[in-house]
Order: structure tokens, then C-alpha cells, then sequence
């Protein structure tokens, strides 16, 4: 039997309809990614990992495109298929960080804290330009500090805090202008405070506590106008308080406890810093009296003065604190004159409407 030919126009319609039955094959399983270097770069970081007990990267395949990969964030119009954040936090993951997560250019975000990574933070995440916020706590990170994060010029958090970072803490973290918070505390950074520290202008929260660090705090800390949390307790730094810190009225946390300081405090502190909530300098040398003032800052909480050499009277106007005060801790000092009074200062606390911890 003879078929008779075809139209070109009839030629086409068969060949469309015969597609719809006829599948598509390509070389792989894999689907399409529009962007193969983040996704090798995501390949290279989970690979580095020597254990993941609760399979939190078990997504991490050729299945799904790896943006919609556990932890991992795409977005951006202009380019909504590049990782923007890296968040997996308290994950249980072991492992170092790979030096390929630098390819991931479009990350703003990298939060890997409250896991087992260890090795040194790698000198490349210094590429990208583009982050913001860099937290990595609560791991065990060793090494030093790398200088050049500074090259992240758009940070506005660096937390470093409970690791095992050794080293001095680096100058050039003076020039990440737009940082609102630094936290390397609980690590094994020696040296002194940088006074380069004094340039970052936008920093409301400065957290040094549990080094080894030594030296004075550096006159330059005065020039932070924004800080509200300054803690850098818990180490061996000596010397006196400098003025231009008194001057910090946004100061909410004054934590200087547990170190070598000295001097008298200024009788009018209570009404220089008014916002100040919690008072942290127990253990150290400070002498001289009480001052009268701290009842003005009426939103103190916590007043911790123990272990040191205070002298003269308790100020009888603790009370006054009312609505607020929770723990007033004094013992330790040189308080009293040696008279039945010396103990009447504890008739004010009553007015408080929360117990007071002594």
C-alpha cells in the first residue's frame, strides 16, 4: 500500500503531536542548576563534614536544586538563584570549613554556630565582599583570628564567642566601619584592646569577656557614642577606668568584673549613665566610697561591687530602686564605720517589690 506524501504543514503537526509521547533523556539525573559553582561550593563544604548525626545534609543531592537545600537560602531579583545565606546552627556537624565556601560570592549570611567545627577559620571567607553577618560560636575553632575579614568591609556582626582563638585580637578589625557587634569572648586571645576598636562608630555591643587579655582599656573605647553592652570581664586587664567611658550614656551592660582595675568611681556615675541596667565590677581593686548617685539610674538591676576596696557608709537610697533592683552584691569591701547603722542601709531595700539577692 502506497502512502501518499506529505504537506510540510502536516509534516510539522505530526512531529508535535509524536513529541508528546516521546520522553525527554539527558546525560545525567541531575536537574538543571543555573548556577554550578555555588552548588559545587555547597558539594566541597559537605564533603569536609565527618559526621552529621541528625542528617541535616542529608538534602544536600542531586534531587533537588540546592537552593532548596537544608540551611541554604537563595534570593536576590537580580540573581535568584545564587546562596545568599549559609544558616545551620546547632546541627550537631563536625568537620573543618571548607576554604571553597569563598566561591559562595553572594553570601551575606553565614551562621554555623553550636556545632563541633574545628581547624582554622580559612583565611578565604576575606573574599566575600558581600557579607553582613559572620557567627561561628560555640564550636572549636583554633587559630587566629584572620586579619583579613576586614576585607568584609560590609560586616555588621562578627561572633566569635566560645571557641578556642589564640592570638591578639587584630588592629585592622578598627577599619569593618559598619560593625554593630563584636563578640570574641571565651576564647584564648592575649595582648591588649586594640585602640583601633575606637573607630567603630555603629558598635552597640562589644564583648571581650574570658581572655587572657592584659594592658588598660584603651581611652579610645570612649569615642563608641552607640554602645549600649561593653563586657570585658573575666581577664587581666589593669589600670583605671577611663573618663571618656563614663561619658557613654547609651551604656545598658557595664561588665569589668573579675580583673586588676583600680581607682575611685565618680560621685556623679548614676547620673551619667542613666540607662545603666546591670553594673559588673566585683573583683577587682576599686576604693574610695559608694557613690550616692547609681539610685538615679533608676533602671539598675543588677549592682555588683563584691570583692574589692570600697570604703565609707552603703548608701541608704537603694531603696529608691523599687521597681527594678534584683541583686546588690557588696560583700567583701571595707563598707561601715563600725556602728550598730552600719547595717540600716538594708531597711530601704524592703521598698523593693522584687527580693533583692545579697
Amino acid at each position: 500500500m502506497e502512502i501518499p506524501p506529505m504537506s510540510s504543514r502536516a509534516i510539522w503537526s505530526f512531529l508535535l503531536l509524536s513529541s508528546i509521547h516521546v520522553p525527554c533523556f539527558f546525560g545525567s539525573a541531575s536537574p538543571h542548576f543555573s548556577n554550578e559553582t555555588d552548588r559545587l561550593a555547597l558539594l566541597k563544604f559537605k564533603h569536609l563534614i565527618t559526621n552529621d548525626p541528625l542528617h541535616s545534609l542529608s538534602s544536600w543531592n542531586d534531587t533537588l536544586h540546592f537552593c532548596r537545600w537544608h540551611g541554604v537560602t537563595c534570593g536576590g531579583s537580580r540573581h535568584p538563584q545564587r546562596v545568599t545565606a549559609l544558616e545551620l546552627t546547632n546541627q550537631k556537624l563536625v568537620g573543618p570549613i571548607s576554604p571553597y565556601i569563598a566561591n559562595l560570592t553572594f553570601l551575606r549570611i553565614i551562621d554555623l554556630s553550636a556545632n563541633s567545627f574545628h581547624g582554622t577559620i580559612p583565611e578565604e571567607i576575606g573574599r566575600l565582599f558581600r557579607l553582613q553577618y559572620l557567627r561561628l560560636t560555640n564550636n572549636t575553632f583554633n587559630g587566629e583570628i584572620p586579619a583579613n575579614l576586614t576585607h568584609c568591609s560590609k560586616l555588621k556582626a562578627l561572633d566569635l564567642y566560645g571557641n578556642q582563638l589564640q592570638g591578639r585580637i587584630p588592629t585592622e578589625l578598627g577599619s569593618l566601619l559598619k560593625l554593630s557587634q563584636l563578640d570574641l569572648g571565651q576564647n584564648s586571645l592575649i595582648g591588649s584592646i586594640p585602640p583601633s576598636l575606637g573607630n567603630l562608630s555603629f558598635l552597640t555591643s562589644l564583648f571581650l569577656s574570658v581572655n587572657s587579655l592584659k594592658g588598660s582599656i584603651p581611652d579610645d573605647l570612649g569615642r563608641l557614642a552607640n554602645l549600649e553592652k561593653l563586657f570585658i570581664s573575666q581577664n587581666e586587664v589593669s589600670g583605671t577606668i577611663p573618663t571618656q567611658l563614663y561619658n557613654l550614656s547609651s551604656i545598658i551592660i557595664f561588665d569589668v568584673g573579675l580583673n586588676r582595675l583600680h581607682g575611685n568611681l565618680p560621685p556623679n556615675f548614676g547620673l551619667i549613665l542613666p540607662n545603666l541596667q546591670e553594673l559588673y565590677f566585683g573583683q577587682n581593686q576599686f576604693t574610695g566610697p559608694i557613690p550616692v548617685s547609681l539610685s538615679n539610674a533608676s533602671g539598675l538591676v543588677v549592682i555588683e561591687l563584691e570583692d574589692n576596696s570600697f570604703s565609707g557608709s552603703v548608701p541608704m537610697n537603694f531603696g529608691s530602686l523599687k521597681g527594678t533592683l534584683s541583686k546588690l552584691r557588696l560583700w567583701g569591701n571595707k563598707l561601715g564605720i563600725g556602728k550598730g547603722r552600719d547595717l540600716t542601709f538594708l531597711d530601704s531595700l524592703t521598698n523593693c517589690s522584687s527580693a533583692v539577692k545579697l
